[in-house]
């Protein structure tokens, strides 16, 4: 899920207004969202509950995705051979549809909870089942607690939505959860987890919390924020060495030289890199299933 530097009012704003001018090409109310699917200036637009979840070029699917979605690649620094990635969150399926694009010897899982979502995924987005991507309608959390499967990488794109905005579901930002998630990663396994949030300042406080309690169970974090969106993506690695930016580029070098990763923008991607924890993470409660005010943590302060 993405949000505009804009700023959540501001973005709804807009997007509304795009949607009033353009074409609705379906909408729907699901247990979960309203759904809307929005034609507009060669692209289609997602959105559940006024928020833009997914954003896709008509000529050209692999296009006009927010950017992001393309840092849930960098997990390749960590595990270079990896073979199979579990994505938990379907949306309009842009992440996927990379991932199956630009690796093809990969397997992709994606867990969605509303079934609703898979349908128009399928319908409006051009999202398949197919002996290498399977789609399965679940929650999270239960999937990881059913199946023992081991992924090179796991990565997280859920929310949900209250009057403060999006927000991630707390059963699936607290320890025990990302403890759960690294119980089923391979040795050299990585968690990739994507925050609506700024690095510092008054929409900080969520992604501090998120980078403590991932600092519980994963021995090393590294957050990626995105240029153009309030979007940080925490990586978070099993392994026990750090490494430095500079080595970060190296290996990013060496993949892209030997055709492991054909990601167009791999490169410039690595260079957001941040080895540094989030200002807010000093002062930020770690989250627990028995404490995760993930929505208050959004509340505004005055």
């Amino acid at each position: 899920m993405r949000l505009s530097r804009l700023g959540f009012s501001g973005l709804l704003a807009c997007w509304l207004g795009l949607a009033g001018r353009g074409g609705v090409v379906f909408e729907t109310t699901s247990p979960y969202h309203h759904i809307r699917v929005v034609d507009q200036g060669g692209l289609r637009l997602l959105t559940f509950d006024k928020a833009v979840q997914t954003r896709m070029a008509l000529a050209d699917p692999l296009r006009g995705h927010f950017e992001y979605t393309e840092y849930f690649h960098l997990p390749w620094l960590w595990n270079p051979g990896l073979t199979n990635v579990l994505m938990l969150g379907l949306g309009g399926g842009s992440a996927q549809r990379a991932w199956l694009h630009y690796y093809p010897a990969v397997r992709v899982d994606t867990v969605e909870i509303d079934p609703v979502v898979v349908r128009v995924a399928q319908q409006y987005f051009g999202v398949r089942d197919s002996p290498r991507h399977r789609v399965h309608v679940e929650d999270g959390r239960q999937f990881l607690r059913r199946y023992p499967t081991r992924y090179g990488a796991i990565l997280v794109d859920a929310y949900t939505h209250n009057r403060y905005g999006a927000f991630i579901p707390a059963h699936l930002a607290t320890r025990e959860f990302f403890t759960l998630a690294a119980g089923r990663l391979t040795d050299d396994g990585v968690l990739a987890y994507n925050v609506v949030a700024t690095w510092e300042g008054p929409q900080s406080e969520l992604l501090g919390a998120v980078y403590r309690t991932l600092r519980t169970v994963f021995p090393h974090v590294y957050a990626f924020p995105a240029r153009e969106s309030l979007n940080v993506v925490l990586i978070g690695t099993r392994a026990s060495t750090p490494r430095s930016l500079s080595e970060l580029q190296q290996r990013a070098g060496e993949l892209v030289r030997t055709g492991r990763v054909t990601l167009p923008t791999f490169l410039l991607r690595v260079q957001a890199a941040r080895l540094d924890p989030p200002p807010s993470a000093a002062t930020a409660p770690v989250l627990t299933d028995d404490f995760a005010p993930v929505d208050r943590l959004l509340a505004p302060r005055w």
